[in-house]
């Protein structure tokens, strides 16, 4: 139900005190999924390569909310981060998989070297990432993880096949480490993005006409913010959504 201040979204009482990893958690999607869960109560570590955009927003947020530098391309970084993040909050019971980069990029161009670093910026992190924490969220007896997808690999989305290609992989990942990890109880899933109105997709790709084209493709008319996809993270996060897993859930506004 909402009313002229805008949506009434639910409170998930079960994520209170417990404790989220979420990375690339400095802005966008990232940021507002840092946010919604300190909302709820959560303690929430992210990381970031963005320092001053990471350190603003643990600054802005406060309470149980820590910030750590770290370049994911880097997996010893990465290791490194957490790290410090289990000593500063606590072992990850919830890992949310978010950094990645949608540059656009002509397929004539791509590099070998170019193709490696975009597996390293939108995909290898991830497993890694699981791997880190898989071991203590065993040891709690249960957990869950959230990967962000992209639905520009299912609309056939052209000038950026090293990215839909590496997004289009991200389910395949999530669907085999639920059947490797779902004995522990450990739910994995991939939330589905449309075309998110972030800062970043303002500044560069948002024109009058990309938009009525876009709208054309969506079932509802509205375009899709980015607190959109932290309510579903959030539910995917919470025991609401105990019997959850290896899914695809979409928040594309009916677009594919």
């Amino acid at each position: 139900m909402t009313d002229d201040s805008g949506p009434a979204f639910a409170s998930y009482p079960s994520l209170k005190g417990k404790t989220v990893f979420v990375t690339g958690g400095a802005s966008g999607i990232g940021a507002e999924i840092v946010a919604a869960f300190a909302a709820e109560g959560a303690r929430v570590g992210f990381v970031d390569m963005d320092i001053d955009a990471g350190a603003a927003l643990a600054g802005r947020l406060g309470g149980d909310v820590a910030f750590e530098p770290c370049d994911l391309r880097d997996l010893d970084a990465l290791r490194m981060a957490f790290a410090r993040l289990a000593e500063r909050i606590g072992a990850a019971r919830v890992l949310v998989n978010n950094a990645a980069r949608d540059d656009r990029h002509d397929w004539r161009e791509v590099t070998p070297e170019y193709w490696d670093e975009r597996m390293a910026t939108n995909l290898r992190h991830m497993f890694f990432a699981i791997q880190a924490v898989a071991e203590g969220m065993i040891a709690a007896g249960g957990g869950s993880i959230v990967n962000i997808g992209s639905n520009s690999w299912w609309e056939a989305v052209g000038n950026m096949p090293a990215y839909t290609t590496a997004k289009s992989a991200v389910h395949g990942l999530t669907r085999t480490m639920a059947r490797d990890l779902g004995d522990h109880r450990i739910r994995v899933n991939t939330v589905v993005p449309g075309w998110i109105m972030t800062e970043r997709q303002k500044q560069l790709w948002v024109t009058p006409e990309a938009i009525e084209k876009h709208r054309a493709r969506q079932c509802l008319p509205d375009l899709i913010e980015p607190v959109y996809i932290a309510r579903m993270v959030l539910f995917l996060a919470s025991d609401d959504a105990a019997m959850c897993t290896a899914g695809n859930f979409m928040v594309e506004a009916g677009s594919i």
